[in-house]
């Protein structure tokens, strides 16, 4: 079992508030989780204000920082700790300099960097950005379109494609990457997410669902990645959980549900989850009940806790969270072992 922190790089508004941190906040944030014994740090992307923000917060624009630099930076400060995109919007990236700019990022920060793509959640953000280039876009075409790109840029040696979405015509993508295969995950909690994750995937991370929903859905992957004749234990799943500690059960449920988490799940009840079932499906409650939940998970086939959340008011706050999760609840998992050094470039 492996754990992982998710930095607010794009969730102002969305979880935390407006103005809650800086760029050396990420980096002294990341260089504690390294210290910690966190497998990895996690940037979320987000390029303009959903408009549910906008009414909660009327006249103030939340600051979102593109994870990929982010990261980059992070990476010249640690020597171990992996680097993941939790998740980088896939409809709104150009493939072909994303496959460049994830190599470029693996290779500097010597094989540590994972990427995992996703649709996006809020159309809207979409529209803003594309403008006339997305009218009558489908952006579960782009998804699929973008993730046979990626596939062909990260393998060939000549790299052409000519699609609806994207071209481009004999493309020579070197260096490639260290870790090999590129690990690439497919985030999202849908039936077709899982076999997006099947059929291009190094790993699986889907937002949270009821327990018995994540029990049926990772034993579809599984079921369907030996269909195809993959190796399913190929295919990490990491699902993206948030966490709040109390003292007691209580005092954990009060501060998670009067934290900007809740509304952004409200914005997202279209995506069909049990919003009754957040405190019971999420790592909630004291140590001991936490623990609880992570012998659950794992008994289903979870193998990483990935770009766990913390939401808070304070970056203070949020490293209290993270270090109390790291010393009462990761320290006491049985079959936790502290990462590896990372190979050298």
């Amino acid at each position: 079992m492996k754990f992982s922190v998710c930095l607010s790089t794009g969730f102002e508004g969305v979880m935390y508030p407006i103005g809650f941190c800086g760029p050396q906040d990420f980096i002294r944030q990341a260089v504690m989780c390294e210290r910690l014994g966190y497998d990895s740090v996690w940037g979320n992307d987000h390029i303009t204000t959903q408009d549910y923000v906008r009414q909660l917060h009327p006249g103030q624009t939340p600051n979102f920082y593109e994870p990929m630099m982010v990261l980059s930076a992070i990476s010249a400060a640690t020597t171990r700790l992996k680097l993941g995109t939790a998740l980088c919007v896939l409809p709104m990236r150009d493939p072909v300099y994303l496959a460049k700019q994830a190599i470029t990022l693996d290779r500097m920060s010597g094989g540590r960097f994972v990427m995992a793509v996703g649709l996006g959640a809020y159309r809207e953000e979409f529209l803003a950005w594309g403008g006339k280039r997305v009218a009558g876009a489908v952006r579960g075409e782009m998804m699929d379109e973008g993730l046979v790109a990626l596939e062909k840029l990260f393998t060939g040696n000549s790299a052409s494609m000519d699609g609806k979405y994207y071209s481009f015509h004999g493309i020579e993508m070197a260096p490639k990457s260290i870790a090999q295969p590129f690990p690439l995950y497919v985030g999202g909690h849908n039936m077709e997410a899982v076999r997006r994750a099947v059929r291009y995937g190094q790993g699986w991370l889907p937002a949270w669902r009821p327990l018995n929903e994540m029990q049926e859905r990772i034993a579809t992957l599984k079921r369907e990645a030996e269909a195809i004749g993959r190796d399913p234990s190929g295919i990490e799943i990491a699902p993206q959980f948030s966490v709040t500690l109390g003292r007691t059960m209580e005092e954990a449920e009060k501060r998670h549900m009067a934290s900007g988490l809740a509304a952004h799940r409200k914005s997202l009840a279209y995506t069909g989850r049990d919003l009754g079932q957040q405190v019971v499906a999420n790592l909630v409650g004291t140590p001991e009940v936490v623990l609880e939940k992570i012998d659950r998970l794992r008994a289903i086939g979870v193998d990483h806790c990935s770009a766990l959340m913390f939401p808070t008011d304070t970056v203070s706050e949020m490293d209290e969270q993270i270090q109390w999760f790291a010393q009462e609840v990761m320290a006491r998992v049985p079959d936790y072992r502290h990462p590896a050094p990372a190979p050298l470039a």
